[in-house]
């Protein structure tokens, strides 16, 4: 019988710790929920100080327990994700947002008036697809019957200039805060001054109005059939 009693009481300990082990991670699990649902709110309001909306926004907090991180009132990262967004009214397919070095008060779960949630580093990486783009690109070139199309990682622009037709492939790069299209192959049967003049004109870059958190452009890429605005924001703040 005393062999027994030892055994049933490590039985007895072993349920019980994993009992409370389930319920700590219920609870963590619970209260990062709350946290997410609190953050994406606020980033929302945020947003939409730069005229962005979206169908739908959610929040993920990374890193190892919420809990613990909550303790030390900073999130190593978290990622910010919003559908079919739409900035200053020009539709986008994607837009995420990672911020690493999220500080956030405890007052967060409570939803205390004042609490503000500062962030160390912001990378915004926002796409498009090449019709959304080739608006924007119209409306600063003055070709209007431009339209772009993304073919096997590269960009084609398709124009029409003093009646000659022109499938360019264009290499989009960031000039001072602008979106320039550098030609990259442009028919030899194309006469000269044509050749030119689209290049000319492609190379005026494209105007792009204010990026979402006030970011600050850094480089567009092609990927699959979209264009991929990378940027970063500096000093980003989300306030209840």
């Amino acid at each position: 019988m005393s062999s027994r009693r030892p055994r049933r009481w490590l039985r007895r300990l072993v349920v019980t710790l994993v009992v409370l082990g389930i319920l700590a991670v219920a609870v963590d699990r619970a209260a990062a929920w709350v946290a997410e649902n609190q953050l994406a709110s606020m980033a929302e309001r945020e947003a939409a100080q730069y005229d962005v909306q979206a169908a739908d926004t959610s929040v993920d907090i990374g890193g190892f327990g919420f809990l613990p991180q909550l303790a030390r009132e900073k999130f190593s990262k978290v990622t910010l994700t919003m559908k079919d967004p739409t900035f200053d009214s020009i539709p986008a397919e994607d837009l995420k947002v990672e911020m690493i070095g999220v500080h956030v008060p405890r007052g967060l779960l409570t939803r205390e008036p004042g609490t503000a949630v500062t962030i160390d580093t912001t990378d915004v990486r926002l796409q498009l697809s090449p019709a959304e783009l080739a608006k924007l690109a119209a409306r600063s070139t003055g070709l209007s019957g431009l339209t772009m199309s993304a073919v096997d990682g590269k960009l084609h622009a398709k124009l029409s200039l003093r009646g000659v037709e022109a499938d360019v492939i264009v290499r989009p790069q960031v000039e001072k805060g602008r979106i320039v299209l550098a030609v990259e192959e442009l028919s030899d049967a194309i006469p000269s001054f044509i050749r030119n003049a689209v290049k000319n004109q492609l190379s005026r870059g494209i105007a792009l109005p204010k990026l979402p958190y006030g970011a600050t452009l850094e480089q567009v890429t092609v990927e699959g059939n979209s264009i991929t605005l990378n940027a970063t924001a500096a000093d980003l703040k989300f306030a209840t």
